[in-house]
Protein backbone atom coordinates (compact mmCIF):
# COMPACT_ATOMS: atom_id res chain seq x y z
CA UNK A 1 0.00 0.00 0.00
CA UNK A 2 1.16 3.38 -1.12
CA UNK A 3 2.07 6.19 1.86
CA UNK A 4 -0.95 8.74 1.40
CA UNK A 5 0.42 10.88 4.01
CA UNK A 6 1.03 14.82 3.22
CA UNK A 7 1.25 17.79 4.78
CA UNK A 8 -0.68 20.78 5.28
CA UNK A 9 1.96 23.59 6.86
CA UNK A 10 3.27 21.93 10.24
CA UNK A 11 0.00 19.75 10.09
CA UNK A 12 0.59 15.81 9.30
CA UNK A 13 -2.33 14.46 7.53
CA UNK A 14 -2.90 10.05 7.44
CA UNK A 15 -4.06 10.85 3.78
CA UNK A 16 -5.13 14.04 1.61
CA UNK A 17 -8.79 13.82 1.32
CA UNK A 18 -10.35 16.08 3.97
CA UNK A 19 -14.14 17.25 4.03
CA UNK A 20 -15.40 20.66 2.60
CA UNK A 21 -17.01 22.82 5.67
CA UNK A 22 -20.45 23.01 5.54
CA UNK A 23 -21.09 19.80 3.69
CA UNK A 24 -20.61 17.00 6.18
CA UNK A 25 -21.36 19.01 9.14
CA UNK A 26 -19.35 17.99 12.49
CA UNK A 27 -18.61 15.04 11.59
CA UNK A 28 -21.11 12.69 13.91
CA UNK A 29 -23.59 12.94 11.11
CA UNK A 30 -21.64 10.78 8.88
CA UNK A 31 -20.83 7.56 11.72
CA UNK A 32 -23.57 5.62 10.40
CA UNK A 33 -22.00 5.51 7.09
CA UNK A 34 -18.32 5.68 7.29
CA UNK A 35 -15.66 5.45 9.76
CA UNK A 36 -14.64 8.79 9.58
CA UNK A 37 -11.31 8.62 11.47
CA UNK A 38 -10.40 7.33 8.17
CA UNK A 39 -10.19 10.67 6.80
CA UNK A 40 -7.37 13.17 6.23
CA UNK A 41 -9.14 15.72 7.92
CA UNK A 42 -12.96 16.75 8.71
CA UNK A 43 -13.53 20.66 8.25
CA UNK A 44 -16.67 21.27 10.65
CA UNK A 45 -19.24 23.51 9.28
CA UNK A 46 -18.65 27.39 9.41
CA UNK A 47 -18.09 28.99 13.21
CA UNK A 48 -19.03 32.83 13.78
CA UNK A 49 -18.53 34.96 16.89
CA UNK A 50 -22.21 35.20 17.84
CA UNK A 51 -25.40 32.66 16.96
CA UNK A 52 -26.75 33.72 13.46
CA UNK A 53 -29.78 32.10 12.20
CA UNK A 54 -29.27 31.97 8.78
CA UNK A 55 -30.79 33.36 5.72
CA UNK A 56 -34.53 32.83 4.55
CA UNK A 57 -35.94 29.71 2.88
CA UNK A 58 -35.78 28.60 0.41
CA UNK A 59 -31.78 29.00 0.77
CA UNK A 60 -30.87 25.53 -1.89
CA UNK A 61 -31.24 24.77 -5.12
CA UNK A 62 -30.47 22.33 -7.63
CA UNK A 63 -29.42 23.74 -11.10
CA UNK A 64 -27.70 21.39 -13.86
CA UNK A 65 -24.93 19.72 -12.77
CA UNK A 66 -25.01 21.20 -9.41
CA UNK A 67 -26.55 23.39 -6.47
CA UNK A 68 -27.08 26.78 -5.18
CA UNK A 69 -26.94 27.72 -1.44
CA UNK A 70 -27.54 30.74 0.37
CA UNK A 71 -27.44 29.16 3.68
CA UNK A 72 -25.94 32.18 5.56
CA UNK A 73 -23.21 30.59 8.26
CA UNK A 74 -26.35 29.27 10.07
CA UNK A 75 -24.35 28.34 13.21
CA UNK A 76 -24.86 28.92 17.14
CA UNK A 77 -21.80 30.78 17.44
CA UNK A 78 -17.99 29.89 18.74
CA UNK A 79 -18.83 29.73 22.80
CA UNK A 80 -22.07 27.23 22.16
CA UNK A 81 -19.39 25.23 20.18
CA UNK A 82 -16.71 25.09 22.67
CA UNK A 83 -19.24 23.96 25.38
CA UNK A 84 -21.71 21.99 23.70
CA UNK A 85 -19.72 20.56 20.03
CA UNK A 86 -16.44 20.34 20.92
CA UNK A 87 -16.66 17.90 23.76
CA UNK A 88 -17.91 15.41 21.47
CA UNK A 89 -15.95 15.76 18.61
CA UNK A 90 -12.57 16.16 19.84
CA UNK A 91 -12.85 12.65 20.67
CA UNK A 92 -12.84 11.67 16.93
CA UNK A 93 -9.13 10.39 15.37
CA UNK A 94 -9.00 12.73 12.01
CA UNK A 95 -7.84 16.05 12.57
CA UNK A 96 -10.60 18.39 13.61
CA UNK A 97 -10.62 22.16 11.99
CA UNK A 98 -12.84 24.78 12.70
CA UNK A 99 -13.86 27.30 9.03
CA UNK A 100 -13.76 30.87 11.21
CA UNK A 101 -15.83 33.38 9.53
CA UNK A 102 -17.09 36.87 10.41
CA UNK A 103 -18.51 40.20 9.51
CA UNK A 104 -15.67 42.66 10.57
CA UNK A 105 -12.35 41.65 11.33
CA UNK A 106 -12.72 42.13 15.37
CA UNK A 107 -15.10 39.11 14.83
CA UNK A 108 -12.60 36.75 12.99
CA UNK A 109 -9.79 37.87 15.39
CA UNK A 110 -12.06 37.05 18.57
CA UNK A 111 -13.03 33.71 17.27
CA UNK A 112 -9.50 32.48 16.47
CA UNK A 113 -8.83 33.34 19.92
CA UNK A 114 -11.44 31.09 21.46
CA UNK A 115 -10.42 27.88 19.01
CA UNK A 116 -7.20 28.45 19.97
CA UNK A 117 -7.10 27.45 23.03
CA UNK A 118 -8.81 24.10 22.19
CA UNK A 119 -6.30 21.28 22.44
CA UNK A 120 -8.09 19.13 19.53
CA UNK A 121 -8.58 21.71 17.21
CA UNK A 122 -5.16 21.82 15.30
CA UNK A 123 -5.86 24.43 12.81
CA UNK A 124 -8.71 26.87 11.36
CA UNK A 125 -9.84 27.51 8.23
CA UNK A 126 -10.72 31.06 7.64
CA UNK A 127 -13.32 32.12 5.35
CA UNK A 128 -12.67 35.20 3.59
CA UNK A 129 -15.48 35.13 1.40
CA UNK A 130 -17.86 36.63 4.07
CA UNK A 131 -19.23 40.26 3.54
CA UNK A 132 -17.30 42.72 5.28
CA UNK A 133 -20.06 44.99 6.92
CA UNK A 134 -17.58 47.71 7.50
CA UNK A 135 -16.43 48.14 3.70
CA UNK A 136 -19.76 48.12 2.09
CA UNK A 137 -20.49 44.48 2.05
CA UNK A 138 -17.65 43.67 0.07
CA UNK A 139 -15.99 40.49 0.55
CA UNK A 140 -12.97 40.31 2.72
CA UNK A 141 -11.29 38.20 0.03
CA UNK A 142 -12.12 40.13 -3.09
CA UNK A 143 -8.97 42.83 -2.47
CA UNK A 144 -5.84 42.22 -2.03
CA UNK A 145 -5.86 44.93 1.01
CA UNK A 146 -9.04 43.28 2.93
CA UNK A 147 -7.40 40.07 2.43
CA UNK A 148 -4.42 40.63 3.98
CA UNK A 149 -5.61 42.74 6.68
CA UNK A 150 -7.78 40.18 8.14
CA UNK A 151 -5.57 37.31 8.05
CA UNK A 152 -3.05 39.66 9.64
CA UNK A 153 -4.80 40.12 12.28
CA UNK A 154 -6.03 36.66 12.85
CA UNK A 155 -2.32 35.81 12.50
CA UNK A 156 -1.03 37.84 15.25
CA UNK A 157 -2.70 35.55 17.95
CA UNK A 158 -3.48 32.46 16.03
CA UNK A 159 -0.47 30.31 16.57
CA UNK A 160 -1.12 27.23 15.00
CA UNK A 161 -1.87 26.07 11.45
CA UNK A 162 -3.75 28.85 9.57
CA UNK A 163 -5.63 27.83 6.18
CA UNK A 164 -7.25 30.62 4.22
CA UNK A 165 -10.12 29.28 1.65
CA UNK A 166 -10.10 31.94 -1.16
CA UNK A 167 -12.88 32.92 -3.02
CA UNK A 168 -12.95 32.51 -6.73
CA UNK A 169 -15.01 35.53 -7.26
CA UNK A 170 -11.97 37.98 -8.32
CA UNK A 171 -10.19 38.69 -11.30
CA UNK A 172 -6.63 37.30 -10.57
CA UNK A 173 -6.67 34.85 -7.88
CA UNK A 174 -2.68 34.51 -7.07
CA UNK A 175 -2.95 38.28 -6.17
CA UNK A 176 -5.09 37.36 -3.34
CA UNK A 177 -3.60 33.72 -2.96
CA UNK A 178 0.16 35.76 -2.58
CA UNK A 179 -1.04 38.35 -0.04
CA UNK A 180 -2.33 36.26 2.36
CA UNK A 181 0.64 34.05 2.08
CA UNK A 182 2.70 37.03 2.70
CA UNK A 183 0.63 38.01 6.18
CA UNK A 184 1.39 34.02 7.56
CA UNK A 185 -1.22 31.99 6.26
CA UNK A 186 0.15 28.23 6.16
CA UNK A 187 -2.00 27.30 3.29
CA UNK A 188 -4.36 28.33 1.04
CA UNK A 189 -7.85 26.23 0.26
CA UNK A 190 -9.73 26.72 -2.64
CA UNK A 191 -12.24 27.38 -5.06
CA UNK A 192 -15.19 29.20 -2.72
CA UNK A 193 -18.41 28.88 -4.61
CA UNK A 194 -18.79 30.82 -7.70
CA UNK A 195 -21.82 33.28 -7.10
CA UNK A 196 -24.93 31.99 -9.73
CA UNK A 197 -28.37 32.55 -8.93
CA UNK A 198 -31.64 30.34 -10.46
CA UNK A 199 -35.13 31.75 -11.59
CA UNK A 200 -38.19 30.22 -11.49
CA UNK A 201 -39.86 31.70 -15.13
CA UNK A 202 -43.37 31.11 -14.21
CA UNK A 203 -43.45 33.00 -11.41
CA UNK A 204 -41.08 35.35 -12.61
CA UNK A 205 -38.97 35.23 -9.52
CA UNK A 206 -35.95 34.33 -7.93
CA UNK A 207 -35.22 30.73 -6.69
CA UNK A 208 -33.44 31.93 -3.43
CA UNK A 209 -34.71 34.30 -0.95
CA UNK A 210 -31.36 35.76 -1.18
CA UNK A 211 -31.43 36.44 -4.95
CA UNK A 212 -28.00 35.15 -5.85
CA UNK A 213 -26.02 31.98 -3.75
CA UNK A 214 -23.33 30.11 -4.20
CA UNK A 215 -22.59 27.47 -7.43
CA UNK A 216 -20.91 24.21 -6.11
CA UNK A 217 -20.56 21.23 -7.72
CA UNK A 218 -19.18 19.69 -11.40
CA UNK A 219 -19.70 22.30 -12.72
CA UNK A 220 -17.21 24.40 -11.39
CA UNK A 221 -14.52 21.77 -11.22
CA UNK A 222 -12.87 22.94 -14.53
CA UNK A 223 -12.22 26.55 -13.01
CA UNK A 224 -11.75 24.78 -9.67
CA UNK A 225 -8.85 23.45 -11.07
CA UNK A 226 -7.70 25.90 -13.36
CA UNK A 227 -7.30 27.93 -10.47
CA UNK A 228 -5.70 25.41 -7.88
CA UNK A 229 -2.81 25.04 -11.19
CA UNK A 230 -2.01 28.83 -11.44
CA UNK A 231 -2.53 29.93 -7.27
CA UNK A 232 0.28 26.36 -6.93
CA UNK A 233 2.76 27.72 -9.07
CA UNK A 234 2.35 31.60 -7.38
CA UNK A 235 2.60 30.70 -4.10
CA UNK A 236 5.05 28.25 -1.68
CA UNK A 237 2.89 27.25 1.04
CA UNK A 238 0.32 24.16 0.22
CA UNK A 239 -2.93 24.30 -1.83
CA UNK A 240 -5.50 22.72 -0.43
CA UNK A 241 -7.99 21.94 -3.66
CA UNK A 242 -11.54 21.85 -3.62
CA UNK A 243 -14.52 22.49 -5.82
CA UNK A 244 -16.84 19.52 -8.03
CA UNK A 245 -14.50 16.45 -6.51
CA UNK A 246 -16.85 13.60 -7.39
CA UNK A 247 -14.64 10.55 -7.54
CA UNK A 248 -11.10 9.57 -6.79
CA UNK A 249 -10.11 10.48 -10.70
CA UNK A 250 -11.28 14.14 -9.91
CA UNK A 251 -9.35 14.58 -6.55
CA UNK A 252 -6.14 12.89 -8.23
CA UNK A 253 -6.54 15.66 -10.87
CA UNK A 254 -6.09 18.12 -8.10
CA UNK A 255 -3.24 16.97 -6.83
CA UNK A 256 -1.56 16.68 -10.16
CA UNK A 257 -2.81 20.71 -10.63
CA UNK A 258 -1.14 20.86 -7.80
CA UNK A 259 -3.04 20.27 -4.33
CA UNK A 260 -1.44 18.30 -1.42
CA UNK A 261 -4.87 17.59 -0.09
CA UNK A 262 -8.32 17.93 -1.67
CA UNK A 263 -11.64 18.65 0.20
CA UNK A 264 -15.34 17.09 -1.03
CA UNK A 265 -17.94 19.03 -0.44
CA UNK A 266 -21.29 18.34 -2.61
CA UNK A 267 -20.74 15.10 -3.41
CA UNK A 268 -21.34 14.17 0.41
CA UNK A 269 -24.85 14.97 -0.28
CA UNK A 270 -25.25 12.14 -2.86
CA UNK A 271 -22.96 9.71 -1.40
CA UNK A 272 -22.16 9.87 2.49
CA UNK A 273 -19.27 7.47 2.06
CA UNK A 274 -17.60 9.16 -1.39
CA UNK A 275 -15.02 10.31 1.26
CA UNK A 276 -13.79 6.50 1.58
CA UNK A 277 -14.35 5.77 -1.79
CA UNK A 278 -11.79 8.42 -2.46
CA UNK A 279 -9.21 7.51 -0.30
CA UNK A 280 -9.74 4.11 -1.53
CA UNK A 281 -9.41 5.03 -5.15
CA UNK A 282 -6.40 7.38 -4.85
CA UNK A 283 -4.46 4.26 -3.27
CA UNK A 284 -5.23 2.00 -6.36
CA UNK A 285 -4.60 4.65 -8.58
CA UNK A 286 -0.76 5.20 -6.99
CA UNK A 287 -0.40 1.29 -6.97
CA UNK A 288 -1.45 0.82 -10.48
CA UNK A 289 0.94 3.77 -11.62
CA UNK A 290 3.79 2.31 -9.34
CA UNK A 291 3.89 5.02 -6.87
CA UNK A 292 5.11 4.67 -3.37
CA UNK A 293 3.50 7.98 -1.98
CA UNK A 294 1.34 10.42 -2.66
CA UNK A 295 3.90 12.82 -2.97
CA UNK A 296 4.60 11.52 -6.41
CA UNK A 297 1.97 12.93 -8.00
CA UNK A 298 1.44 16.56 -6.23
CA UNK A 299 2.72 19.25 -9.17
CA UNK A 300 3.17 16.18 -11.82
CA UNK A 301 1.38 17.09 -14.21
CA UNK A 302 3.26 17.41 -17.23
CA UNK A 303 2.93 20.80 -19.67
Amino acid sequence: MADLKTNIGNLILKNPVMTASGTFGYGEEFEDFIDISLLGGIIVKGTTLNHREGNSYPRMAETPSGMLNAVGLQNKGVDYFIENIYPRISKINTHMIVNVSGACVEDYVATAQKIASLEHIPAIELNISCPNVKEGGMAFGTSCQSASKVVKAVREVYPKTLIVKLSPNVTDITEIAKAVEGEGADSVSLINTILGMAINAEKRVPVLSTITGGLSGPCVKPIALRMVWQVSHAVKVPVIGLGGIMNATDAIEFMLAGASAIQIGTANFIDPAITVKVVNGINEYLERQGCRSVQEIIGALRV
